[in-house]
């Protein structure tokens, strides 16, 4: 495993809250929309979106997040992650804690590349599974050269430091002991790293996962993402997401109804999936 080193700070903090970006500040492979200031909780929160300039927000019948129910045995491709070590930059966007990772990475699916563009973090998860939300989720965002998206999403379950931490080729802990190690408080905060972080060693080891089409968790919803949430969660230090909550302590937007949509399983054999 390329070795993971710490992250510095090297940006300053916004004086006060400000104006926070109003496009997709989670989701920045789609940008802009124009809508008002947003957030999760009073008069800014999830149900007032559609009338706060993000129409789809209201009226979308194919919104995420999803209660994972039943799901259908899919006929579907496995995802090849094609994951490569890569200088981030780490901010505070006023919604979430956002890794911005340079280009080279990507994910093909069904012979369709899909660049990662940046990670970020919810808490609790936003997807959830028979009901159940886990302590975190992250989802990792990728784009088409055509400007279409795929997420992965990941759940995170908090243990305490003593027990072993699942994740990507048995070393997943250190790397997201790392990450989350890292957070920036304040909003508008930036950091950088030394080095770099392999986003590969960010995955379970089993790649099985469930497939939806839906929209962008946050404003402006936009519709047409193609989502993936492996099926194996991860594990991370409880500490650290304790210390996500301090920062954001509910940054999670509702589950949407289904409708019509077909939900899918895709069980991948020997917990494969791996690109490399």
């Amino acid at each position: 495993m390329r070795r993971l080193v710490t992250l510095m700070y090297v940006g300053a903090a916004v004086a006060g809250l400000g104006e926070v970006w109003a496009g997709d500040a989670q989701h920045s492979a789609a940008q802009g929309s124009g809508g008002a200031h947003w957030g999760y909780t009073g008069p800014e929160g999830p149900q007032q979106w559609g009338t706060l300039g993000y129409p789809v927000c209201a009226s979308g019948q194919n919104q995420s997040p999803i209660d994972i129910t039943a799901a259908a045995a899919g006929d579907l491709d496995e995802i090849v992650f094609s994951y490569t070590p890569s200088p981030i930059q780490v901010k505070n966007n006023g919604h979430t804690i956002q890794f911005d990772y340079k280009g080279g990475s990507f994910i093909t699916v069904g012979g369709k590349r899909f660049d990662l563009a940046q990670f970020h973090f919810h808490s609790p998860s936003e997807n959830t599974i028979q009901g159940k939300a886990f302590p975190m989720e992250v989802h990792l965002v990728h784009k088409s050269a055509e400007g279409e998206l795929a997420v992965v999403g990941i759940m995170m379950n908090a243990v305490e430091q003593k027990e072993k931490a699942a994740g990507g080729h048995g070393e997943g802990g250190d790397a997201w002991g790392l990450v989350l190690g890292a957070l920036p408080a304040a909003n508008g905060l930036n950091l950088t790293s030394e080095t770099t972080i392999d986003a590969a060693q960010l995955l379970p080891h089993d790649r099985s996962y469930y497939h939806w089409m839906g929209s962008l968790t946050t404003p402006p919803c936009s519709e047409g993402v193609r989502w993936f949430l492996l099926k194996e969660p991860v594990g991370v230090d409880a500490r650290q997401v304790a210390r996500f909550r301090t920062i954001f302590d509910n940054n999670a937007r509702p589950v949407q109804p289904l409708n019509a949509r077909n939900l899918y399983l895709k069980e991948v054999g020997g917990g494969s999936g791996k690109g490399h």
